[in-house]
């Protein structure tokens, strides 16, 4: 087993071991009615150092600046224009729950024409829009572009992803979401990974703290909670205690493996039945070496290749039959897995057989 390996376990015992501990209910949980909103715009980027749109293969962006200055009082009709350092853009965003009409968000602006980078560009003002078609954010304001483009006479090198970046704070919220929060009788909980026994704990927990008939789990994702029964003023109020109480969450039996890097995730809770594995790896190699034959010298003939093909099996030497016994937890099955002696990757491949042989009882994930 690779050091590479050793690490992820270690990092899995150490994972698993906080996983048993109770955490915030916040942190479980999301509260129905409190979420964000995307947002999206189009709009112009001015002021490039000649890495704009070419004019001509996105005509969409002398559409914009056209329309852009004649708003301002510059009449270009019929005018050529063409410029290098202006590109056209879409600018998305994320309207945060409770946000007030005046306070900042982060945009992203992303190029949609042919420009080569967006740094040192200037967004120029952009409205965002809702799914709703109602405008709730204004953008603008200098782009942070993540990449850079270093190019000579006959050479370019580009690092990172230069036609996309951020603006912090450029946004600013001109409409505030329509959300009666204050006036919520009841407020459901949606848990992010449903389980019904994690639901049975959170509902115990918050009647336990209130000490009463509080909370109510309805099913593996929700729970409902009664504001009126908690006896705060407000369901802010409520909220605002209840998110903090500590549960300890109950998590399913998982092996997560990602076939690129050879990395290999196991949860606490897998267990694998007594199991015989054998593994080796077999290499077949074909080598030509074809002949040519020429017939002698003033005599009838013509030259023909003769084919010669070499063929050889080899069989590196495997692990023999060797037996993984049932582990009564993860560091058991670790172990016994580590005794096998082989790399990441075929250790994935040891764990699709031993699922297949249904020794394995945990939930596979191959990503």
């Amino acid at each position: 087993m690779t050091r590479l390996l050793h690490l992820v376990i270690a990092l899995v015992l150490s994972a698993t071991a906080a996983a048993a501990m109770p955490v915030r209910l916040k942190d479980l949980v999301e509260f129905d009615g409190v979420r964000s909103n995307d947002l999206v715009g189009y709009g112009l980027v001015v002021g490039l150092n000649g890495t704009g749109d070419g004019l001509r293969n996105s005509p969409f962006t002398e559409e914009i600046l056209t329309n852009i200055l004649e708003r301002l009082g510059v009449n270009i009709t019929g005018e050529q224009v063409r410029p290098r350092n202006v590109a056209a853009v879409l600018v998305t965003a994320s309207l945060p729950p409770f946000a007030r009409a005046g306070s900042p968000v982060d945009v992203t602006v992303s190029a949609i024409g042919d420009a080569s980078s967006l740094l040192g560009g200037t967004l120029v003002m952009t409205p965002l829009n809702a799914a709703d078609g109602q405008i709730y954010v204004v953008a603008q304001g200098t782009i942070i572009a993540g990449g850079a483009v270093v190019e000579g006479a006959a050479a370019q090198v580009t690092q990172g992803v230069p036609t996309s970046g951020v603006i912090p704070s450029g946004g600013t919220v001109e409409r505030e979401v329509a959300f009666e929060f204050a006036g919520l009788t009841t407020l459901r909980l949606a848990l992010r990974t449903p389980d019904f026994t994690t639901a049975a704990r959170i509902e115990h927990a918050i009647n336990a703290t209130f000490g009463g008939p509080v909370a109510l789990m309805l099913d593996a994702g929700t729970v409902e909670l009664d504001i009126l029964r908690t006896g705060l003023p407000s369901p802010a109020h409520a909220l605002g205690h209840v998110e903090n109480i500590m549960v300890e969450p109950e998590r399913r039996a998982r092996v997560v493996v990602d076939q690129h890097s050879g990395t290999i995730v196991m949860g606490e809770d897998v267990r694998i039945s007594r199991v015989a594995v054998s593994q080796g790896n077999l290499t077949l190699r074909i080598e030509e070496a074809p002949l040519v034959v020429q017939p002698n010298p003033f005599s009838p003939g013509e030259t023909v290749i003769v084919p010669r093909t070499g063929v050889a099996i080899e069989e590196e030497p495997g692990i023999g039959l060797a037996e993984v016994r049932g582990g009564a937890s993860l560091s058991e099955v670790v172990a016994g897995l580590n005794a096998l002696g082989v790399s990441p990757r075929d250790m994935i491949d040891i764990l699709k057989s031993i699922k297949a042989a249904g020794a394995l009882h945990a939930e596979f994930i191959v990503r």
